[in-house]
This record gives C-alpha cells, sequence and structure tokens, in this order.
C-alpha cells in the first residue's frame, strides 16, 4: 500500500481516487445469537481490492425477556433491521475513496428510498467534502444499484417504556431527569465509556439495567485512513438512529426520545446547507421518522424531546441537576480519557452555555479551569459569536444564543476585572451590535416543529415555567 492519495490535493485526491476504485459493494451480513447475545458482521468490498466487515453486538441482559432467537433474526422485520444497519454503516467506508458507483446485495431498494439515501449521504458529509475541499453534487456524486428481496413494511407489538441514548453531556442527562417523571425508563449506550456509565449510574441505572451496543469499526479503514485515503465526519446521529430501531425491536419499547434540540437547525457555514449536525437536525429527523414508516414499521416511535428547546434552555435546566457536576462531560477531544481537555470549541461552548447559570467558582471546578481565562481560545469564541464567518465543526448552539449567554454573564459579574475572553468580548463591537437578540426572547422561546405527543409536551412546557 503506498501513500500516493496523501500526496495530492483534496478534489485532485478525490478524483484519483474515484478513478482508481470506481465501486463500493454492501455484500451481506451474518448474525449469531448465543448466550452472551447478538453478534453481526457485515462485509462490504472497495472494487475488489479491500474487503471490510465492521460489525457490533448487543450483550444479553436480564431485563431482555423476549432476546430475539436464531429464527427471529430471519423474520422480515428484524433482516430489514439488520440490513438497514449495514447501509448506514456503509457511509463510513465509501467516504475512504468516495467510489461513483454502490451495488447493494440481497435486497432491493425503490428508487425513493435511493433518494433518501443519497440525501443522507450528500447532506450527512457535508462537512467532510467542505473541509476535504471537494467539489461535487447531489446529482453526480454518486448513484446506488440494488438486487435481492424487497423490502416490506411488518409491524411489532411494543409497550409505552421510553429509550434514551445515553451521550454522557448535559442534553441526555436533562432528557433522562425529566422523563423519569412520566414514563418508564431505558438507557441506551452505544460504545459505552466513562461519562456515559456515570451518568447512567448518578441517575439510578446499574450496568444491567441500560441497553448496550458496542461498535466495532474495522482496523482496515483506520490504516487506509493513515496512508492516505480520504477521512472525516460522518453522520453519527443518522447511525445511531437506525441502531435504536433494533434496540427498541429487542427490547419491546415503543419510544426512542432523542436529545437534539432545535439549534441544530443552524448551519455551520453560514449561507450555506453545511451543517455538523445534519443528522441531529428536525430535516433529518423528519425524513427518518417518515422511512421508518414507509419501509421498515409504523409502530416505532422516535423523537428528540428536547426539539422545542434552545441550547440555553437546556443549560438552564441542567443547571438544576447537581448531581450530575462531576460526571458529565461532552468533550470530543478528551472522550477517550474522559476529561474536559479545555482546549477545543466544544469545551468553551459547554462552559459558556452553563455560565449564566452555574456560579463561576462551580464551573472552573467541573471544568478543571476557567476557560474564559485561556488566551488560546480566543480564536473559537470568534467562531462560536459570529466574528469568524465558519462556526466550530462541533456540536454547538447557535451564534445568538452564545452571545446571549455572554451578555448574561457579563451582566451578573460582580468581578472588578472581567476575565480575558469575557473582556475580549465586552469590548468588541459584536457585544453592542444592533443584531443581537434580547436574552428574555432566547429564554422563552418554544419551536412549534417537533413529533412530541401530548404527554412529553407537557412535561417539557411545566418544566420551563
Amino acid at each position: 500500500m503506498t501513500n500516493k492519495h496523501s500526496e495530492s490535493g483534496g478534489q485532485e485526491k478525490f478524483d484519483l481516487l474515484r478513478e482508481t476504485y470506481p465501486f463500493l459493494e454492501y455484500i451481506g451480513y451474518e448474525a449469531i445469537v448465543d448466550q452472551n447475545g447478538l453478534q453481526v458482521s457485515y462485509e462490504f468490498n472497495l472494487a475488489g481490492k479491500y474487503t471490510f466487515r465492521p460489525g457490533f453486538k448487543i450483550p444479553r441482559k436480564a431485563f431482555f425477556h423476549n432476546f430475539p432467537k436464531a429464527e427471529t433474526l430471519k423474520t422480515p422485520l428484524f433482516d430489514n433491521l439488520l440490513f438497514h444497519i449495514g447501509l448506514i454503516e456503509l457511509i463510513s467506508y465509501w467516504k475512504a475513496a468516495c467510489p461513483p458507483q454502490v451495488f447493494v446485495k440481497g435486497h432491493t431498494i425503490t428508487e425513493e428510498q435511493v433518494l433518501f439515501w443519497k440525501t443522507i449521504y450528500y447532506q450527512g458529509l457535508g462537512e467532510f467534502f467542505y473541509t476535504n475541499k471537494i467539489s461535487t453534487s447531489v446529482d453526480g456524486f454518486m448513484e446506488i444499484t440494488s438486487e435481492g428481496k424487497t423490502v416490506c413494511v411488518q409491524s411489532i407489538k411494543l409497550d409505552e417504556t421510553v429509550i434514551v441514548p445515553i451521550g454522557g453531556g448535559k442534553d441526555s442527562v436533562v432528557t433522562l431527569e425529566l422523563l423519569d417523571e412520566i414514563s418508564n425508563i431505558r438507557p441506551f449506550i452505544m460504545n459505552p465509556r466513562g461519562a456515559t456509565l456515570e451518568c447512567a449510574r448518578v441517575a439510578g441505572y446499574g450496568n444491567d439495567e441500560f441497553i448496550e451496543v458496542n461498535r466495532r469499526i474495522d482496523p482496515l479503514l483506520l490504516e487506509l485512513n493513515a496512508n492516505g485515503f480520504l477521512n472525516g465526519h460522518t453522520p453519527f446521529s443518522a447511525m445511531l438512529a437506525f441502531y435504536s430501531l433494533l434496540v427498541s425491536a429487542i427490547s419491546g419499547h415503543r419510544h426512542i426520545a432523542l436529545s437534539n434540540e432545535s439549534s441544530a437547525n443552524e448551519p455551520t457555514v453560514a449561507g450555506t446547507d453545511i451543517n455538523h449536525q445534519y443528522s441531529k437536525s428536525f430535516a433529518f429527523e423528519s425524513d427518518f421518522r417518515s422511512y421508518v414508516k414507509e419501509y421498515i414499521s409504523g409502530d416505532f416511535n422516535y423523537f428528540s424531546f428536547l426539539r422545542p428547546l434552545n441550547e440555553l434552555q437546556i443549560a438552564r435546566l441542567f443547571s438544576r441537576q447537581e448531581k450530575y457536576f462531576p460526571v458529565f462531560k461532552s468533550c470530543n477531544a478528551g472522550s477517550k480519557t474522559d476529561v474536559w481537555c479545555c482546549n477545543c470549541p466544544k469545551c468553551l461552548f459547554a462552559f459558556t452555555i452553563l455560565s449564566p447559570f452555574i456560579p463561576m467558582n462551580e464551573l472552573t471546578r467541573i471544568f478543571g479551569k476557567n476557560i474564559f481565562e485561556l488566551p488560546q481560545m480566543l480564536t473559537f469564541l470568534k467562531e462560536l459569536t459570529g466574528i469568524a464567518e465558519v462556526k466550530p465543526f462541533e456540536c454547538v448552539g447557535t451564534i445568538d444564543e452564545v452571545n446571549v449567554a455572554l451578555q448574561l454573564v457579563i451582566a451578573q459579574s460582580n468581578e472588578k476585572k472581567l476575565p480575558l475572553l469575557l473582556e475580549y468580548y465586552s469590548n468588541s463591537g459584536a457585544s453592542n451590535s444592533s443584531d443581537l437578540v434580547l436574552p428574555n426572547k432566547v429564554l422563552n422561546e418554544f419551536n412549534d416543529s417537533h413529533f412530541l405527543e401530548d404527554n412529553f409536551l407537557e412535561i417539557l412546557k411545566q418544566k420551563l415555567k
């Protein structure tokens, strides 16, 4: 394997890889159920030159009263669910060489389904194309053809328990705590790590009380990335969505309550539809719900419980959950070691959005540093507040929300001298812009574009009062 791909620029590399590796095949999957649980492996092939075998495991736990048997996995519903997880996993392997042709074997998908999947690829990889300096179009970047059995809709009997994916940050904590008052909850953790496990523990759930999925990337993909193939952001939340359907079917629980907020709808690059959070957006949620109803089952209820709210409102709700302060984390850079790195835009955003609601000495204790005093964070402050043209490619709130948070914390400060970043912001034109929205408007808004059923809607409105 050579490094010739790493020597060329983004567009040149894109064109060269597509010529060298003209197709990617989704060959199929194998599923095994034993005393330990469910194990699934997929097989993808890149132009007859590289074979990928990613997979996942779902451990069997005591609360699974109807864990699928080998024959269950062959039923149309479970076959369809496992097939679709393969389709969403395929994206990570497609982006290595961006082949113009994708061949799907074993299942036939309709033209309407192809349009859905091309949208997920194109919109979900918007950041990938942008950061790799690749110019392409939704019509010309790839074609999908398929052959095999026809995918059909099936019904499934599910109870009213709510599955809540836990990411380890403030948002899923708010969902857990609010829904616990009205529903039976079943936490769901993908690849458990420090913060996710600790948040579940603080919420009162032991290791045998949450649904666990252990996902495995084929190490060959990482090897190709190291040798100059293309790499970048993929729509993780879209992948989580398809896994959550399988989790719902196995556990017998109808509701899947995500913790994506209205803020996720704002583009990362102003004036474009490039959005780091595309698969957390309302547009994706709406398309996904329609697709699932049309091609998988109408019995699942996938929705975002926090969709009517913005990041500032969620931060205020989280500030009342002091028991989680020592354990929650949402820093991607520090996720492997379970720390706030205090050196990335996500840490600055989390610190900023919480700063109007949690005393500065407590915030400093949570993060380990007063991030407002760190000069290296000035570039990120400019990006988060709209002084720079492009927001950070992270899951962060809107420019308006960040500006309001900074206005509030500056107004509340009793210090004779503001911390470095707040002093800079206070003296900048951004803090005095006529375009700034009023704090009360942001703190009291309620987005009506959501899919909450009445009982979920009522608890959210009560907590905002």
